[in-house]
């Protein structure tokens, strides 16, 4: 284990962390609100320590390998979601383990939130959530991926371990650092483009631009206690339902539509394809329930509201326009449910992915038909892919690991004195990476106990790094490496 190579790549996350700081310091200082020392302190600390661990290893030439950049990235997200956590203890005066749970959720996209009463709080400290989910959706790992080669240090570590979904070996270019790149480009140019429809539905350039950083990330921090619910506006949530489908894609896909100038990418993506499948059969199946039940006053306004809380959900990001735990029947289990499938992989969006549940479906169809033929011999394959034994294998480990650890977290909040809903919700909008839940925590995760907030923050961290990559590091072979 190069443990020097290790604390020399999280000495420059660390600098490069502080400048994440920059920009709601300023705005504290230019609106006056007294914030600014809670972003000045970590700013300095973090650029401190950073530039301090990096300067003291300047000279070490060391290539990073896997081992490394599984134990790089787990650090990172820890010590960052820590650091992160320092604004929300000096300013609003949350204590460690809420401060630490509002700083994981933004970071990794998840959207759960303790804090209330959102409407009254400083600009800086909302813009501050907001910018975290922004840096949290592209993975600030993969940004400074393309600043790596500059600094002598390997890549393509940090990506596999960072990128979600079970291809980790694909680029969109033949370099790591390029592929970084591009993703950049792509997700900062979705991001303006997002800013400017809301600027044009009638948001103020503040806040269409705070809320083109969580929307796009599929984050779904709001500024406002009613979320996307606050503006009451058909035109604002037709554009987040745009963008959060749209963060919920491949980015691969993204990149290739726009090289190609055309939407021909998407089409004959077969993963895109079943996604928006999928998302479209659950709008149809709520919107017919809401209308049957009469909850809303007509079809269109039912459908209005299914498809803005299907989108959300199925995306992960958690905004709302209603309260679907009260929904009639079974419509708050099933939302919570299918956030488990997710959005695509090379998504921004939480869950198992698109792809898994594809892959886990074409393996069960397989075992099917062997019973009828027991001697058949047929690959797997998906839009004409071939996908090798090693990949199905670890689908399935991660399917199982993910069932297990899902239903210890559960078993463990429970055995705290939570109900069997708020459980269940809490760790499934965790894992997840979505937001809201049922029961208690249907609207905030401010009642529960400190130790559960701490231990729902860790499973965010599980979620976000799709399980095998924090849980490698406790393998005693991992460290006889």
């Amino acid at each position: 284990m190069r443990l020097l190579a290790v604390l020399r790549v999280l000495g420059v996350f660390l600098a490069l962390h502080s400048l994440g700081l920059l920009p709601p310091l300023l705005l504290s200082l230019l609106d006056g609100d007294g914030q600014s020392r809670d972003f000045l302190i970590p700013m300095l600390l973090s650029l401190g320590i950073g530039l301090g661990l990096w300067l003291a290893l300047y000279k070490q030439n060391m290539e990073l390998r896997r081992q490394e950049g599984f134990l790089i990235v787990a650090a990172f997200w820890l010590v960052l979601s820590a650091v992160s956590a320092i604004p929300f203890i000096i300013g609003p005066h949350l204590n460690f383990a809420e401060a630490f749970f509002e700083a994981t959720s933004a970071f990794t996209t998840t959207g759960a939130t303790v804090m209330v009463g959102l409407d009254k709080l400083p600009r800086s400290v909302l813009f501050y959530r907001q910018e975290l989910q922004w840096l949290g959706g592209i993975g600030i790992v993969v940004i400074t991926i393309a600043l790596l080669p500059l600094l002598g240090m390997g890549g393509m570590q940090l990506y596999r371990a960072e990128t979600p979904g079970p291809m980790k070996d694909e680029k969109l270019t033949p370099r790591i650092a390029h592929t970084a790149r591009s993703f950049w480009l792509i997700y900062s140019g979705l991001t303006l483009a997002c800013m400017l429809a809301y600027i044009l539905a009638g948001v103020s350039p503040f806040e269409a631009l705070m809320h083109s950083f969580s929307t796009l990330s599929t984050g779904g921090f709001s500024s406002h206690d009613e979320s996307i619910g606050f503006y009451k506006s058909l035109p604002v949530e037709l554009i987040t339902e745009l963008f959060m489908l749209l963060g919920a894609m491949n980015f691969g896909i993204h990149f290739i539509a726009v090289r190609q100038r055309s939407l021909r990418a998407y089409l004959l993506n077969s993963e895109i394809m079943v996604f928006l499948g999928i998302v479209a059969a659950s709008i149809l199946f709520i919107t017919v329930v809401l209308t049957t039940h009469q909850t809303y006053d007509g079809f269109l306004t039912s459908l209005r509201h299914a498809s803005f809380q299907t989108i959300s959900v199925i995306t992960s990001t958690g905004y709302l326009t209603e309260d679907f735990s009260v929904w009639p029947v079974s419509l708050p289990l099933f939302l919570i449910l299918i956030s488990f499938i997710g959005g695509c992989s090379g998504s921004t969006a939480g869950g198992m992915k698109v792809i898994r549940i594809m892959l886990l479906f074409k393996q069960a169809q397989h075992e099917v038909i062997k019973l009828i033929h027991p001697a058949i011999v047929r690959p797997i394959r998906i839009a004409g892919r071939l996908y090798p034994t090693e990949v199905l294998h670890g689908v399935w480990g991660f399917f199982a690991l993910y069932i297990a650890i899902f239903c210890l977290l559960i078993l463990i909040l429970m055995a705290g004195g939570l109900d069997q809903i708020t459980a269940f919700s809490a760790v499934a909008t965790c894992i997840n990476n979505m937001g809201p839940g049922l029961g208690e925590v249907s609207a905030n995760f401010q009642s529960i106990p400190d130790w559960q907030k701490l231990l729902l923050a860790f499973s965010m961290l599980l979620g976000r790094l799709e399980l095998f990559t924090v849980l490698v590091l406790l393998s005693p072979a991992f460290w006889r490496r």
